[in-house]
């Protein structure tokens, strides 16, 4: 490792200003406990961008950039913050950026993309043929879009060939402590987890994540099939009876659905069911038991380990981390 190791933050046009700090600040007090203990500070900070004085959060706030990215030969690590609101947006406002950050690792520099960062990265083709992570709000969007990269629904923090990608909002900050403790140690990390009160043992997001059915398709008839399982799903729901619905065969209608939906029908019907389930967890006094029952499973321990799969948690785990915080708002 080089005596110091240059960090490079961009700062995108229309960027969050929750995402853009942190790795900045992070790093910086990553030196101070180095130097607290005696040993030598390894990072050098910095904030690039296209524009000396760049806006964040819809001009909340004004950052001014340590140098222009035209103007950064080389770095160690260039880090991406998302942009705010329309990705689109975000993506067209930094275009100008794209070539960069392309150039930049080909001279060896690693890249890693927080949030929805991960559609400026994206841009770039780096990622094609390889995974990445992405809030899971914008995972389908994603996958749209960029239908050759291969997205990490629900991973905290994806690693592939020198490029680095983070999930959603809070879950940056993982990859951060990921990075620091990589770049630097473990005890560092540990510190700067504790100094700014982060779990740094999580590793998914999934317990954060609001399923809400994936119905940017246009095959009208899978979404009569997907209204049917979203209003019956307490009861008991077969292959042949939704493929019933539209007429057609077991095989051809599981095909069609999984091509509309990017989930099997099975795979649907569970996440409707947890989803309500997490529902009656938040606002319910209900036990595990008889919310099970509400939402249409008879079994105990399938429940339990569907509902571990799809959200990180077993029940009674969710139910004591977000009941109480429901209850009270």
């Amino acid at each position: 490792m080089p005596a110091a190791m240059r960090i490079s933050v961009f700062v995108p046009e229309y960027g969050v200003i929750e995402a853009i700090t942190p790795p900045f600040r992070s790093f910086h007090t990553a030196n101070e406990f180095l130097t607290a203990f005696g040993k030598k500070a390894v990072f050098e900070v910095e904030y690039v961008g296209l524009n000396k004085y760049v806006t964040a959060n819809n001009g909340e706030y004004t950052i001014k950039t340590d140098r222009l990215l035209k103007d950064v030969e080389t770095t160690d690590l260039l880090i991406i913050p998302p942009t705010f609101g329309d990705t689109g947006r975000g993506i067209a406002a930094n275009a100008d950026a794209i070539p960069y950050f392309k150039a930049l690792h080909q001279k060896g520099a690693s890249l890693a993309s927080l949030c929805i960062g991960a559609f400026l990265l994206a841009e770039t083709g780096l990622l094609n043929g390889k995974k990445c992570s992405t809030h899971w709000a914008y995972i389908n969007e994603f996958r749209e879009k960029y239908p050759e990269i291969a997205v990490e629904d629900g991973a905290i923090i994806t690693e592939y060939d020198n490029i680095y990608s983070s999930g959603g909002a809070s879950s940056l900050w993982n990859l951060v402590l990921y990075l620091i403790e990589k770049f630097s140690d473990k005890e560092t990390a540990v510190l700067i987890s504790k100094y700014f009160a982060l779990d740094i043992g999580r590793d998914s997001q999934a317990q954060f994540a609001i399923f809400r059915g994936q119905r940017n398709h246009t095959d009208t008839e899978i979404q009569q099939v997907q209204d049917f399982i979203e209003k019956n799903y307490e009861e008991k729901v077969t292959i042949e009876q939704l493929a019933t619905i539209i007429n057609t065969g077991r095989r051809t209608f599981e095909r069609r659905f999984k091509q509309a939906t990017n989930n099997s029908p099975i795979e649907y019907l569970q996440r409707v069911r947890i989803e309500a389930a997490k529902k009656h967890f938040e606002h319910s006094r209900k036990n595990v038991n008889e919310v099970m029952y509400d939402v249409g499973y008879t079994d105990t321990k399938a429940f339990r380990d569907i509902f571990k799969k799809l959200t990180g948690l077993t029940p009674i785990e969710y139910r004591n981390r977000f009941v109480k915080t429901t209850t009270e708002i």
